[in-house]
């Protein structure tokens, strides 16, 4: 199903709801999540997305427990960091992760990255956290085609969700394919591109539609059912980019933003990174 609301979800293979829309914090400065996530709680984002790398796991948890909102309500990501991998770093590492979110039981968490030698050890302690309740699922970012095969033949437990680089100029055909074949959500970081979003394809249906060009890709990465959480400090912004459920793009205009894949990264080639 396409969302149509700001609170739909989007069901896992074990069952738990997601939410298809919510707020990324990547790069928001500790000083600037509280506001920013309070902003995206009252304007009804249910769903928010940090890690261990972003330094911004406290804000994030304060915001939440202030926010008057029932904790069940409300869908957390966090996630280990390369450096942290491993069978023991890695239930270390999500200790201190939750500690600092301070809200229990951690939504989902994730394997930041596909660190060679590292990611089927750290994968058994995400089965071990969700095995203890500790976590509600598990998945992980970043992760190919070739990844994902690899760890499914030592897995106990499949990935029930792929956080990876996803926008127009990187669609990820052939891997959304392949997770949707393997009960795996696919989850978008980096959906509007950094911010360069003046394209003919994009700025032409903004027109059509009066929407943004944010808007409009927004809606296209949820009418291909993908998990969308874009980033944003600013509380009018944090607004605009969730007014994305009163209009769907036609299926021809769906084709043309499709017809923009370059298979163009802005971020780090996963089969090439040294960090």
């Amino acid at each position: 199903m396409t969302a149509a609301h700001i609170a739909d979800t989007a069901k896992l293979a074990n069952g738990v709801l997601m939410p298809w829309f919510g707020l990324g914090v990547w790069r928001t400065a500790p000083d600037q999540v509280e506001a920013a996530v309070s902003a995206a709680l009252e304007a009804g984002y249910r769903h928010v997305d940090t890690a261990a790398l972003y330094a911004n796991e406290e804000g994030v948890g304060r915001a939440i427990r202030s926010s008057g909102i029932p904790r069940p309500e409300i869908f957390v990501t966090s996630k280990v960091w390369n450096s942290d991998q491993g069978y023991d770093r890695t239930l270390r590492a999500f200790a201190a992760s939750q500690a600092r979110l301070g809200l229990g039981t951690v939504d989902l968490y994730l394997i930041h990255w596909p660190v060679q030698g590292k990611y089927r050890e750290t994968w058994r302690a995400l089965e071990r956290l969700y095995d203890e309740g500790q976590v509600r699922a598990i998945g992980v970012s970043n992760f190919q085609i070739h990844h994902l095969q690899d760890l499914a033949s030592v897995a106990r437990v499949q990935p029930m969700v792929n956080q990876v680089e996803l926008h127009p100029l990187l669609s990820q055909g052939p891997l959304c394919a392949f997770c949707a074949g393997n009960r795996i959500q696919m989850e978008a970081w980096s959906p509007l591109m950094q911010g360069n979003l003046a394209h003919p394809v994009i700025e032409a249906l903004a027109r059509k539609y009066a929407k943004t060009n944010a808007q409009i890709v927004l809606r296209w990465e949820l009418q291909r059912q993908i998990v969308t959480i874009p980033k944003s400090v600013h509380r009018e912004r944090i607004v605009e980019n969730a007014q994305v459920f009163d209009f769907e793009l036609a299926p021809q205009d769906m084709e043309a933003i499709d017809g923009m894949n370059q298979d163009r990264r802005l971020g780090p080639d996963p089969d090439n990174f040294d960090f």
